[in-house]
């Protein structure tokens, strides 16, 4: 007898159906063949599954099986495909007769070797899979159920083990659909920009950041409050949309770092350590998996101690950061993820960290001063909007009873901003002033004559390249929408220009 079921597998953040089929037959010898381009992991489902029935009370007579994966053509991973195999197996050898139609139920599960239902990576994907084929209901672990009911139209069960859910199919029990509150929730910091003394200068460069979605380097001596900076970035950010944290989780998801609650509803914000390599950082692997430019998709990737990263390691990130997404490729296949975050990096101004510094003497070289900037290449920093020096906080600031802006109130100038944004860009491919290019840019940053002739001197100044020139008009739009003004005047002009510092002093 031959059984068929449904099932799916993962192709980046995508998934694309996969018919299983099983041919279960006494005549001839007896045999286990899988097809179909399964890999180790898929092809070790066998002993599981074997197992795992005799485990639910079940034997499966000698017989020649052949499985079937279609399209026979592209690469199957993972362990998913366990409990589909069993419910295969174990209808194909007249072991169960289910009263349900198992083509209209979605499987995916792994299976140990008592029958126990073990959670898999990828289940939100395939969970929207499911529901764009029509089926009736998806069976995963009870791990599982809550993110697989992130999913709209779909009936999801979280099942304990093999035989619940032959009593599933057989009806002899009855189970309750997980479900999912959907809503985007209030996310609570235990950390506030009221607490940072002093660096008004850096916190308004923060606000321009967020509010246009731009890269920024902070440059500043030891101690001067850049990562501390860096760390409350999250609490101005606007919250994510439903839209936005389905593309977050499904990224999550697939990379097996989903908490159990299912939708993530904060914006990622990632912190790797300076030995990180580029695989780690980009994405790679025998079967490429996404790295942590794409684990910050919708939110913030942070690299402090910019310098101390290796070239090769930085330089792989200009063409996510350019593009908002990044392929890699293998000799098998060839992925894209996406990887749309703002980069916020830090850097000391030279290996002692005191250059320029008004109460350190800084001891380096010139030599050992030209090699450590020369770690940052000229298109790297090309691709960083904002370059914002922050100097050590004064005395009297740390002291004080003055206190600067607190979170709330950035946040709300930045959601004002945003809205702005949204408004002018519906209906376009950008989402934010970062994203500005080409026509788009030359539509919505256009420029006076004596706003053109203000900026026309300044690159001539500053001997600007072509790409700095355009990011300082994606500054100044930014700054203008802080400010809820449409036309860019020369003061955002000058605050883009000024906050570009490395430009500035290079000079």
């Amino acid at each position: 007898m031959i059984a068929r079921l449904i099932c799916g597998a993962l192709q980046g953040i995508d998934s694309y159906k996969v018919e299983l089929e099983i041919d279960y037959t006494k005549a001839g010898m007896p045999a286990f063949v899988m097809v179909g381009l399964a890999e180790g992991a898929v092809k070790e489902a066998k002993e599981r599954v074997f197992t795992a029935v005799r485990a639910s009370g079940f034997k499966l007579a000698p017989a020649k099986i052949t499985v079937n994966l279609a399209p026979a053509d592209r690469k199957k991973v993972g362990t998913a495909y366990d409990l589909p195999l069993a419910m295969g197996l174990l209808t194909a050898s007249h072991n169960i007769q289910p009263t349900l139609n198992l083509e209209k139920i979605f499987f995916a599960a792994e299976l140990s070797l008592n029958g126990t239902l073990r959670p898999v990576t990828g289940v939100l994907p395939l969970a929207l899979l499911a529901r764009s084929l029509g089926m009736d209901a998806m069976i995963v672990a009870r791990e599982n159920a809550m993110e697989a009911s992130i999913v709209d139209g779909l009936t999801v069960y979280g099942l304990d083990t093999l035989t619940d859910v032959l009593d599933f199919v057989c009806e002899r029990a009855s189970f309750t659909p997980a479900v999912y509150e959907h809503g985007i929730e209030w996310q609570h910091y235990d950390m506030d920009f009221s607490e940072v003394k002093g660096q008004e200068e850096a916190k308004l460069a923060l606000e321009i950041a967020a509010a246009g979605g731009h890269n920024l380097l902070f440059i500043g001596s030891p101690g001067s409050g850049k990562t501390m900076l860096a760390k409350r970035i999250p609490t101005i950010l606007p919250s994510l949309t439903f839209e936005e944290a389905l593309e977050v989780t499904t990224i999550y998801s697939i990379s097996n770092k989903l908490p159990s609650k299912g939708l993530i509803t904060t914006r990622p914000f990632r912190s790797p350590h300076h030995t990180v390599s580029e695989i780690a950082l980009i994405g790679g692997g025998s079967y490429p998996k996404p790295g942590e430019v794409s684990l910050a998709h919708r939110g913030v990737l942070f690299l402090d101690e910019l310098p101390e990263f290796s070239r090769s390691s930085l330089e792989v990130l200009r063409q996510p950061l350019e593009d908002g997404r990044v392929t890699i490729s293998r000799s098998a296949q060839s992925l894209t993820y996406p990887a749309s975050c703002m980069l916020i990096a830090a850097m000391n101004p030279c290996p002692c960290g005191y250059y320029g510094d008004k109460k350190h003497e800084c001891t380096c070289t010139s030599q050992q001063l030209a090699r450590y900037r020369a770690k940052l290449s000229g298109p790297l920093l090309d691709r960083i909007d904002l370059h914002i020096e922050v100097p050590a906080v004064q005395f009297e600031d740390f002291h004080g009873e003055f206190k600067g802006k607190d979170s709330a109130t950035m946040k709300k100038r930045v959601e004002s901003a945003r809205a702005i944004q949204e408004k002018r860009y519906k209906g376009t491919n950008c989402r934010t002033n970062a994203d500005l290019t080409g026509a788009m840019l030359e539509k919505h940053c256009f420029l006076e004559p004596k706003e053109r002739e203000f900026l026309s001197r300044a690159v001539d100044r500053l001997a600007l390249s072509a790409r700095s020139f355009t990011r300082i008009l994606r500054v100044a739009r930014t700054v203008a929408d802080l400010e809820g003004q449409e036309k860019i005047s020369t003061a955002h002009i000058a605050l883009a220009i000024q906050c570009r510092a490395l430009d500035r002093t290079k000079n």
